[in-house]
Order: structure tokens, then C-alpha cells, then sequence
């Protein structure tokens, strides 16, 4: 499609206004985890790299990461099975009520996550009598990690021809075999992206985490105990910067994953 100099100029003024709209705060904060002094000022007088030495020997710091990588984990892990599960009998079966699943699976990423949260604390300690930690912090995060891999591998699926399978039982192969050597192939680039996603939903999740932690503590939690303490702020910005980085490698990847094959070769001029 042809476009002229005049709209080719508009649209790229939209786009930058866009970014620069989505990642100005973002910019501000990575220039302030260089700032030399422990007061913010703007603009920046002095800069400096020593707040990544010591956010790095901070040992709250290490012990926060840790957990939020050990509760992204496993909440991915969960993630995983029941999110494959539910795709896969709602893509490739029909039965009442698949409608009605496939929207309260997708339900919990919607819901607030204040609510969330609350109906998560007052079930493990009032309910079951089960202690908060990284458990309950694992099986929170997990409640809506599930909607990102349910989404992407439905998806995959749902494009994915049912009569590969169907050739595969008529040659002979058992249910299991024709999962193991046609549907898992065809949907392994889907569940990767999804367990990316999952991971990244999880290391940034702030409110379920508030309440389902008990006396753990995650890097989202951290940075929010310490953005009051003035002492602690240059560090703070050191962390927010890290949590960025790590959230940017799987969200990356995962869109690469799930991006449409694109060919690159010119179709030949008769």
C-alpha cells in the first residue's frame, strides 16, 4: 500500500509520541540508577555506577531475587500443566459448557487483583490453616499465570489441522504417541512463549503477592518496602532497572516465538 510523504511523516510522529509516552518514566528511572548522589535531583549533577556494587552485596537485594525467581518458576511450572490441559480438551473436544470453561479459565487475569488477593489470603489461612510463604505466593501467581499459557496454546491449536492426529490413530498410533509425535511439535514454540509470558507476569506481580507472601518477600515487594526510605532510594533504582531487564528477556522471547513465520526470500519476476 502506498502512502504519501505526508502521512509517512504523521505516522512517524504518532509512533514517537507513543514510545516516547510508554517509556519516558522508564528512561528517567534507568538514569536515575546512575545518579551519584543519594538525593534525586533533576536534572541528574553527577553520575555514577556505585549503587550496582552495592545493590549487588545488598543482601535483601539477593534474597528478593532469589524468591521472585523461585516463585516465577514454579508458578510457570503450574502454569504449564493445567494451562496445556485446559487448551487441549477445550481446542480439540466438543462437549457442553466448553464455552463457559474456556471463559473461566481466562476469567482470573481480568479480575482485580486486590480481590484476587483477599479470596487467595482468607482460603490458605482461614480455610486450609496453611502458613504463607513461597508456597502460597507460588500458587497465587499461578492462578493467573494459567490464563497466558491457556491463551497462547488454544490458539496454537486451534490452527493446527485435527486430521494429523486422526491420520496418526488410522496408522496406527496409540492417543499418547500421536500427542508425543504430532501435537506436542506442533504447539512446543506456543508453550514456551506462554511460559515466558507466565514467568514475567509473575516476577512482576505486586497485590496477589502482598497478600499471599506471609513473611517472604519478592523483588517487587522489596523495591515497594524500601521506595520510602532515602537512604535506600539510589539502590532502589538500581533494582527497578534489574526487575526491567528481567522482565524485558522473556517478553522478548516470547513475542519472537509467537510472531508469524515471515518470509524473506523476493517472489521471483516472471
Amino acid at each position: 500500500m502506498s502512502v504519501s510523504p505526508t502521512a509517512r511523516w504523521l505516522l512517524r510522529i504518532a509512533t514517537g509520541v507513543t514510545l516516547a509516552f510508554l517509556y519516558f518514566p522508564l528512561a528517567v528511572i534507568a538514569l536515575y540508577a546512575f545518579n551519584g548522589q543519594r538525593v534525586q535531583r533533576w536534572p541528574i549533577q553527577e553520575f555514577s555506577t556505585e549503587w550496582f556494587s552495592k545493590a549487588f552485596h545488598n543482601p535483601g537485594v539477593r534474597d528478593a531475587l532469589l524468591t521472585s525467581l523461585k516463585a516465577g518458576l514454579g508458578a510457570t511450572a503450574i502454569a504449564l500443566v493445567l494451562g496445556t490441559l485446559a487448551s487441549y480438551a477445550v481446542a480439540r473436544y466438543r462437549f457442553f459448557g466448553r464455552d463457559t470453561i474456556s471463559f473461566l479459565v481466562v476469567l482470573p487475569i481480568a479480575l482485580p487483583g486486590i480481590v484476587t488477593g483477599m479470596a487467595l489470603n482468607t482460603t490458605f489461612t482461614q480455610v486450609l490453616g496453611v502458613n504463607l510463604g513461597l508456597f502460597t505466593i507460588i500458587v497465587g501467581h499461578a492462578t493467573f499465570c494459567v490464563v497466558v499459557v491457556f491463551n497462547n496454546v488454544v490458539a496454537r491449536l486451534r490452527r493446527t489441522p485435527g486430521s494429523f492426529v486422526e491420520a496418526s490413530e488410522d496408522l496406527g498410533a496409540h492417543s499418547f504417541q500421536a500427542f508425543w509425535t504430532i501435537t506436542l511439535p506442533q504447539m512446543r514454540s506456543a508453550l514456551v512463549a506462554g511460559a515466558l509470558l507466565a514467568f514475567a507476569l509473575s516476577f512482576d506481580e505486586v497485590i496477589v503477592t502482598t497478600f499471599t507472601a506471609g513473611s517472604s518477600e519478592t523483588l517487587p515487594i522489596w523495591i515497594l518496602s524500601n521506595l520510602s526510605r532515602p537512604n535506600q532510594l539510589p539502590i532502589v533504582n538500581v533494582v527497578a532497572v534489574l526487575a526491567i531487564v528481567l522482565s524485558l528477556i522473556p517478553v522478548w522471547l516470547a513475542q519472537r516465538l509467537s510472531a508469524d513465520p515471515v518470509s524473506t526470500t523476493s517472489p521471483a519476476v516472471p
